[in-house]
Parts: structure tokens; C-alpha cells; sequence
């Protein structure tokens, strides 16, 4: 039931970002430490958006292998084992 309320949650943050994303199509001007350029406020938007995502998912896979890593150590051989039981 939670992965249900997981993927409810998850698509109603994307159908927000999506709405957001088309009402804001006007070019915006994006300054990079070495020039400036015109972008569609949807493709600053999205970009945000995933780059932000990929960020929090390497975050949190760094911190479960750090985990495993710990378990491991700490004499526990297979984690799958231990978490079916």
C-alpha cells in the first residue's frame, strides 16, 4: 500500500511540474560563468527538475552502499537474507 501512495504522490508532483512547466514557455536568458543564453523557461524548468533528481538519487545511492558496507562488516553476509526475515 505505501509504494501505491508513493506513486500517487510522485505523479501528482509531476503533472504540477508539468503544468508549470507549459504555462512558463517565454525565452529567459541563463548566465553561465562564461557567456549567457536564451532558453525556453520549459527547458530551465525540466532541467532543474532532472538534474535535481539524478543528484538525490546518486545522494541516496551512495548512503545504501555505505550501509550495505557497514552491514557487511559488521558480520551480516547477505542482507537480502536478513531483510526477508
Amino acid at each position: 500500500m505505501k509504494k501505491q501512495w508513493n506513486l500517487l504522490f510522485a505523479l501528482v508532483v509531476v503533472l504540477i511540474i508539468a503544468i508549470f512547466s507549459v504555462i512558463n514557455v517565454e525565452p529567459v536568458t541563463v548566465n553561465y560563468l562564461f557567456g549567457k543564453a536564451e532558453w525556453p523557461l520549459i527547458l530551465v524548468i525540466i532541467g532543474s527538475v532532472l538534474l535535481g533528481a539524478i543528484l538525490v538519487g546518486l545522494i541516496g545511492m551512495m548512503k545504501i552502499y555505505q550501509l550495505q558496507r557497514a552491514l557487511k562488516k559488521a558480520g551480516h553476509n547477505d542482507i537480502n537474507d536478513d531483510l526477508e526475515r
